[in-house]
């Protein structure tokens, strides 16, 4: 049976060639926003990346209609240290539009969270103002991650660098990420396990300046204190924020106190 993981990157490839066909020069970003590490390195409360995600392979249709500059500004009012956009269309729905209209519209860092696998897509990617981006060790072979890595850092942007298990954190490590995220859905069965964060925050190397951030499957204060509890800086939430009536009650509630579990 074909993993979902495979079939969005079988998809990715065919678009990499259309973009490429339609590739624009990069533009000179005018916007200078402050730094993600600095934002969550050494903080003592779990700080929030708050994402746009209209859909998801597993959950179908969370948002269709939202509006990514409300939405933005509500996220960028209630706290959230930085506003993750998606802009797979075919699998999430999401766009290069949404990140670009999010981009104008807060001053904090933006995370272009796609499935990246060739160089036009982080060219795409500056061009509609990110100043971060998601790799994904999963999808990648690590001489694709450095090269990539090395691009984008060169470029001027932060890269969190997503991870599910302990070899994928030595990848991660070794090509010299800073931000690193482990990923409680695994993107072969989308299946969501917040024991992935303990698992990985038992042997991450927190005396270095990296820190951790939890990505999936965090719904409520009580997940966000399990996960801080082990050291976690930070959380992405997607879902939970998209379906919330209440945004801003919603992400300070998942502003807890963190701190290091000795293993």
């Amino acid at each position: 049976m074909t993993i979902i993981l495979d079939k969005i990157l079988l998809e990715k490839k065919k678009q990499i060639e259309t973009m490429l066909e339609n590739e624009v020069p990069l533009r000179q970003l005018k916007i200078t926003r402050p730094s993600l590490f600095d934002q969550l390195y050494g903080k003592e409360h779990l700080q929030i990346i708050s994402e746009i995600k209209r859909a998801s392979p597993s959950k179908g249709l969370i948002a269709a209609g939202v509006n990514p500059v409300e939405l933005a500004n509500a996220y960028y009012e209630a706290g959230a240290v930085c506003i993750s956009v998606l802009t797979d269309t075919l699998f999430f729905n999401g766009s290069f539009q949404d990140l670009e209209a999010v981009s104008h519209t807060v001053p904090i860092p933006v995370l272009c969270k796609d499935f990246i696998i060739h160089k036009v897509q982080i060219n795409q990617a500056i061009n509609a103002g990110a100043s971060v981006i998601l790799l994904i060790v999963a999808a990648l072979s690590e001489i694709k991650l450095k090269d990539l890595y090395e691009y984008a850092t060169s470029a001027g942007l932060e890269v969190l660098v997503e991870i599910h298990d302990s070899i994928e954190l030595e990848t991660a490590l070794r090509v010299g990420a800073k931000l690193i995220g482990v990923n409680n859905r695994d993107l072969r069965t989308f299946e969501v396990e917040l024991a992935r964060t303990a698992e990985i925050a038992s042997i991450f190397p927190f005396h270095e300046e990296r820190v951790l951030i939890s990505e999936s499957g965090i719904w409520n204060s009580e997940d966000a204190a399990l996960v801080a509890r082990y050291g976690a800086s930070a959380v992405l939430v997607g879902e939970s924020l998209m379906k919330s009536g209440d945004v801003s009650a919603t992400i300070s509630d998942l502003k807890v106190k963190r701190g290091v579990i000795t293993p």
